[in-house]
């Protein structure tokens, strides 16, 4: 018979490791096994296993008769060692019933609290302990909820009917309340119980029980623990444990209270005691805001003996761990219990404080500090964010993805010209808010230091370009309507906003506000260096970035960028005189006329690739070649076709219809990429003499011996390659040789086409270098489109279909096995050719560790991500060393 639940003492001694304790009794579980292993003063309990989270999915959502044995055999064992008894009026035992995930998932699932009381148990329990006050508290505590939790009742009902009771007694606290009153609470509590559910509140302690640990198992899939797990790497087949504990009370008497401390300042990293408690109260009370609790060091005034043994177990936990806890305790009649413990969590700038504290004393090895911060959460360090207390105080009117983080507050435009217009008239601060982003808004992007949009993912125009900008954005806000014509946003609750109106974002949490909220420039302390330091001494992976433009490459070097790993071309098209001799490229009907116009353009090419070759210096730039299709550059109005006709020589009907031929029916696979420079070679001549002319006057200019990597994207066959390699080499060759020097130069491939994974031996006799496109190799391998995808990917989430966006971490199992094939493949070929990933997964953590075992010389990433990218590959190294 399979084991499903463990006391905690049965926990303790399990022969595990506590991380394999994890996966079996959740975080909550072990931790508790742990400490109870330890001798520190915890109500006991039993865990009912994460196994049985996913047999009780498998069985349609129930408990299995073995699983309600092992609960009932348990409970029995629980009474032998509380000496109560469940369900008995006279000697009774209330348990608490709380969910445990194998990662900490704070406030995302259900508890239940004094679980197992009824009128007879409240009684009874009332008249034993002469404290009628405090059993009727925890009797309408209890039942709130257990109606919200494992019914599901609407809790605002059962609120309701107690501010209504307050407010006739004209109280100003719930601790206002007498016993009597809260008798009276109990009773309208059932009664409003009855009218939701004609059979009752249930009187039965054990039916309570099972209803309350299969309620808690199937909040494991609510909305909000889904969209958790998604934004957190979590996996949905790790389900949660259950743990049913003895129940402790705040709540007792005076000399009772509870409250949460961490062992350090999870907000500094100050080794320092911090934390909140309430006295004569239970723990709900103390994080939902409607009580005031009190700062942790003023218990040593209130009861100095609790407070003294809470620091002695807070040294103990923190040593036993090796890391700052967060922890819950709870004081009944003055002794002190502990009701669980996790490593806490923290803002980046603590984190790196408490990691590079714990080496220097001793307590953890630089290896264990790697491995203790979070690679996401540098992004804290690197954006702008709201001044704490202002944003307190603002309430968010809607909710958008979280798409690129900081935070950012300003008057609202709806185009990247009203945007200019009112930058030349001196308005420092400014929100672009679209129905979505095209290339064409880039200029007003720059310029914002917000992007809003109604529609798009996390990999979206918007999103993509703000992340590599670092600019702050919320994508996929669909409660919102935005009229660009009329410029108004409209707010969910029918409020409309207009151009020049305040507004706010916070692209780490996805909230948008309908006000101005103060920001505050990030802080990064001598703490990031040092940490930093120790990354790179560790990893093997390089970091490059993704940077189209000076001030993105500058601003990449200062993050740690070791050269760029993928320049788009295309964004330096879309200045006015740029974009207006680019469609005379494109639109034109000749070799001559398209050569003449692209003769115009090679001093801007060759221009921005001299001045990116200086911002990186030593390291390697790789600038890829045309390759969005032709139709996002061409103009759309009558007004914008007119003078690009006259320019032309064309008649404007002529010009029109050429442009209209152009549009495509599916142009992300359509005639883009290498087929461009197939189709218009002399468009892979420019942009070579621009390539290899900009390096050689840097060459002259600096002393250097700057090597031009050429990238050749969207390759499926390599004649194709082959076809568009002989026109690169023939320009470069020549332009080498009428500079009369003598300079390497790099030829390669994007591999993005599944094709050119499965052919990569093939591709690799031409190619220099892969570099992995893998935006456009995950939605040509899913078959659907990452801007259109978030229309259903949520129901995806939420039936577990998918665990994750594969546009944000690596789909290891799909995606990963072509990225690997063609790993191996372009090595067999060719054992020295240089592999790299150039795709938003480059700053994904996970990713950037598939990256490492598989083998890449480095990621690309944008650049405010390039310090994740190097802790991650860090932490991917120190991973498999421990695994050897």
């Amino acid at each position: 018979m399979k084991k499903y639940v463990y006391l905690f003492k049965e926990g303790a001694a399990l022969d595990m490791t506590l991380a394999e304790k994890k996966i079996l009794l959740g975080g909550k579980g072990a931790n508790l096994a742990e400490m109870t292993g330890i001798g520190l003063p915890v109500p006991q309990g039993f865990t009912v296993t994460t196994e049985a989270c996913t047999q009780y999915y498998e069985d349609g959502a129930k408990l299995t008769d073995e699983m309600k044995e092992q609960i009932l055999n348990a409970l029995a064992e629980l009474e032998k060692i509380t000496g109560r008894e469940f369900g008995n009026p006279n000697n009774p035992l209330l348990v608490s019933v709380r969910s445990g995930a194998r990662e900490s998932m704070p406030g995302m699932m259900d508890t239940v609290l004094n679980l197992g009381l009824n009128d007879e148990v409240a009684a009874q329990f009332a008249a034993d302990t002469k404290n009628d006050r405090f059993v009727y508290d925890s009797y309408r505590r209890f039942i709130q909820m257990f109606a919200d939790v494992v019914r599901g009742f609407p809790r605002e009902k059962f609120e309701l009917q107690f501010e209504k009771i307050k407010e006739e007694h004209g109280y100003q606290l719930d601790t206002d309340f007498t016993a009597e009153d809260l008798k009276e609470v109990v009773k309208v509590y059932k009664e409003e119980f009855k009218k939701l559910d004609p059979a009752g509140f249930p009187e039965d302690p054990k039916e309570q029980l099972m209803a309350a640990v299969g309620a808690v198992f199937g909040s494991w899939n609510n909305d909000r623990a889904i969209t958790y797990r998604r934004l957190n790497d979590i996996p949905g087949s790790w389900g949660t444990a259950v743990n049913v504990q003895q129940m402790v009370y705040g709540n007792r008497s005076e000399q009772s209270g509870t409250g949460v401390a961490f062992t350090r300042n999870p907000a500094t990293g100050e080794n320092v005691l911090y934390g909140e408690y309430l006295m004569n109260a239970q723990g709900e009370d103390v994080v939902s805001g409607v009580r005031t609790p009190q700062p942790i060091a003023t218990l040593n005034e209130v009861m100095p003996h609790c407070y003294e043994q809470f620091q002695e177990i807070c040294h103990t936990l923190e040593n036993h761990y090796k890391d700052m806890q967060d922890m819950e305790f709870t004081i009944e009649d003055g002794k002190l219990y502990m009701l669980q413990t996790r490593n806490g969590k923290r803002t980046a700038q603590a984190a790196l404080r408490i990691a590079v504290e714990m080496v220097q004393s001793g307590m953890i090895t630089k290896d264990d500090a790697l491995l203790m911060v979070d690679p996401k959460a540098l992004d804290q360090l690197l954006h702008p964010n709201f001044d704490n207390d202002s944003y307190k105080a603002a309430k968010a009117v809607a909710n958008g993805l979280a798409a690129s983080p900081g935070a950012a507050t300003g008057h609202l435009y709806f185009n990247a010209e009203d945007l200019k217009t009112a930058k030349e008239n001196g308005v420092q601060d400014m929100i672009l808010a679209r129905n979505e982003t095209s290339p064409e808004d880039i200029e007003g992007m720059v310029l914002a230091h917000g992007i809003l949009t109604v529609r798009g993912g996390m990999t979206s125009h918007a999103a993509v370009v703000a992340r590599g900008m670092g600019t702050c954005c919320v994508a996929g806000c669909g409660a919102i309507k935005v009229d660009e014509e009329a410029k108004t946003l409209t707010l969910p609750d029918g409020k409309v906003l207009h151009e020049g109106d305040y507004v706010s974002l916070n692209g780490s949490t996805g909230e948008v506000f309908a006000e101005q909220i103060k920001t505050v420039p990030p802080t990064i302390g001598g703490h990031f260096a040092e940490f930093m330091n120790w990354a790179d001494e560790r990893r093997r992976l390089k970091v490059r970035t993704n940077a189209d433009n000076p001030r993105d490459a500058k601003q990449a070097a200062e993050f740690g960028a070791e050269g760029i790993g993928l320049c788009r071309t295309e964004h330096m098209f879309f200045d006015e005189e740029r974009i207006f001799n680019f469609r005379r490229m494109i639109t034109a009907d000749t070799v001559e006329a398209r050569r003449e116009a692209l003769s115009k353009i090679l001093p801007y090419q060759r221009e921005d690739f001299e001045e990116l070759y200086r911002t990186m210096g030593k390291y390697g730039v790789n600038i890829r070649f045309l390759d969005p299709p032709l139709h996002e550059f061409l103009p759309h109005t009558d007004e914008e076709i007119a003078p690009l006709a006259e320019s032309l020589g064309m008649t404007f009907e002529a010009l029109k219809e050429r442009v209209e031929s152009l549009k495509e029916f599916n142009p992300m696979m359509g005639h883009r990429g290498c087929r461009l420079a197939v189709t218009y070679p002399e468009i892979a001549e420019m942009q070579t003499r621009a390539v290899i002319e900009a390096a050689i006057n840097v060459n002259k200019e600096k002393g250097w011996n700057i090597e031009p990597e050429i990238m050749i994207p969207l390759v499926g066959e390599v004649k194709e390659l082959k076809f568009v390699k002989k026109t690169v080499v023939a320009t470069a060759d020549a332009v080498i040789a009428e500079a009369g020097v003598d300079m390497k130069y790099h030829v390669g491939t994007m591999i993005e086409i599944p094709r050119a994974a499965l052919t990569a031996d093939k591709i690799a006799e031409e190619a220099e270098f892969f570099s992995f496109g893998t935006n456009d190799l995950t939605q040509m391998t899913f078959g659907f489109s990452r801007d259109d995808a978030g229309k259903f990917l949520g129901d995806y989430y939420k039936n577990n279909i998918y665990e994750h966006d594969p546009f944000q971490t690596i789909d290891v199992d799909g995606v990963g096995q072509l990225v690997q094939m063609a790993v191996e493949k372009g090595k067999k070929t060719r054992p020295d050719i240089m592999l790299g990933i150039c795709g938003e997964h480059g700053g994904d953590p996970k990713t950037v560790e598939f990256c490492h075992n598989v083998g890449l010389t480095y990621v690309s990433c944008s650049p405010f991500r390039v310090p994740l990218a190097r802790l991650a590959a860090a932490q991917a190294a120190v991973k498999e060393d421990r695994k050897k």
